[in-house]
Formats: C-alpha cells, sequence, structure tokens
C-alpha cells in the first residue's frame, strides 16, 4: 500500500481532521507533524478546545511536504514553501480547466 492508498472515497470539502489522521494520512509520526505545525507550516490548521483541526487539504499538503523531507533532505521550511508553490500552481490548473483552456 502507498501513500495514495490510505485515504479512498469523496473528501468533503468541510470536514475537519486530527492532527493523529493527518499524521496517519501521510504515514508520519503525529510529532512530526505537531513540530510542523508549531513552525506555521499548516496556517488553515486551528485550535478548537485546545484540538487542532485540520482541513482535508491538509493531507496532501502533509503528504507533499513529507516526501520533500524524506526524498531532498529537504528543512521544513524549504518543503513548506514547495508545498505553497505546488498549492498555487494546482489553484491555477483547475482555473483554467474551469474556463475551458487546456494547460498542457
Amino acid at each position: 500500500m502507498d501513500d495514495n492508498d490510505f485515504l479512498i472515497g469523496s473528501v468533503m470539502e468541510d470536514a475537519w481532521l486530527t492532527l493523529e489522521q493527518i499524521a496517519a494520512a501521510c504515514t508520519a509520526d503525529p510529532e512530526w507533524l505537531a513540530q510542523r505545525l508549531g513552525e506555521g507550516c499548516f496556517p488553515d490548521a486551528e485550535s478548537v478546545a485546545g484540538v487542532w483541526r485540520f482541513s482535508t487539504s491538509s493531507i496532501l499538503r502533509a503528504r507533499r511536504m513529507r516526501q520533500f523531507e524524506r526524498d531532498f533532505d529537504a528543512a521544513p521550511e524549504l518543503a513548506a514553501l514547495i508545498a505553497d508553490l505546488l498549492e498555487e500552481t494546482d489553484s491555477l490548473r483547475a482555473r483554467l480547466r474551469r474556463a475551458g483552456v487546456d494547460n498542457t
């Protein structure tokens, strides 16, 4: 089973996940995720009654960051920057598709 097989099904836009769920989805220790959270690498995360909540888009972000840290020995800040850039690229491509523009 690879990282992409962990969560299968439709992802709900307004669903919230816990720190442990995000860590499990990217096969990382919760401590790894908590450290990145403390460094500000997950700007969409919020604390509710002392429990961290993450949007479903955080799964892809965490997986990307972990992969860059693991595969390229990237510093957490660099991995977060790369994740930001990839998220922006994904967003722009989606806008082009909605506009009917072929972006290949």
